[in-house]
This record gives C-alpha cells, sequence and structure tokens, in this order.
C-alpha cells in the first residue's frame, strides 16, 4: 500500500508531465483558472479559454477529463438537477499546482 507522500510524489511528477508538453501554454492557463475559481463547470471553463485560444469545446473536456482522471488533483461532482458536472481542485494539491505554474 502507497503512503500519502507517495502518492502526492507521484501526482506532481506526473503534473510536471503533462505541463512539460504544453507548446502553447493551454495547459497552464486552464490549471491557473482552477487555482482561481477553484470550482466550475466544463461551460464555464471553455468560455474562459476560448477568449485566448483557438480551441474546441471537445478539448477543454478532454483536458479537464485527463487532470481529474489520469492526474488526479481534480474532484468530479455530479449535479442530479444540471447537465453540467462540476469539477473542484483538490484543497490538498492547490498550493503543488501554484508552485509548478509559477516554476514551468
Amino acid at each position: 500500500m502507497r503512503s500519502p507522500a507517495d502518492i502526492r510524489t507521484e501526482i506532481e511528477a506526473r503534473l510536471k508531465k503533462y505541463l512539460s508538453r504544453d507548446n502553447t501554454g493551454i495547459r497552464h492557463e486552464l490549471l491557473s483558472f482552477f487555482v482561481k475559481m477553484k470550482t466550475t463547470t466544463i461551460p464555464e471553463i471553455y468560455e474562459k479559454i476560448s477568449e485566448s485560444f483557438e480551441i474546441s469545446y471537445h478539448s477543454v473536456a478532454s483536458m479537464v477529463g485527463i487532470i481529474a482522471s489520469r492526474i488526479g488533483v481534480l474532484h468530479v461532482k455530479r449535479d442530479p438537477e444540471g447537465p453540467n458536472a462540476v469539477y473542484e481542485i483538490k484543497d490538498a494539491y492547490v498550493g503543488m499546482v501554484t508552485h509548478l505554474l509559477k516554476c514551468a
């Protein structure tokens, strides 16, 4: 069984690798949006990101899905009354993400 420190180290490595492949700055912008807003939906993210970048709605949804499922820094809440899932950055990783965004 992995310790919490091992999990945190693994997530940090995944984030570094994810950000290292960011040629356009979209990934940095997406993660910084989560740090600022804490809780949001894909339509809100798309609206904000599409102001600065030419990107499709599905690409934004895909990036959010990768950050939530593969990297593991987002928590997904299903809203039974609304059509959109609500994504929230986990409190334990806000500092890590902020630090990596400044370093990268």
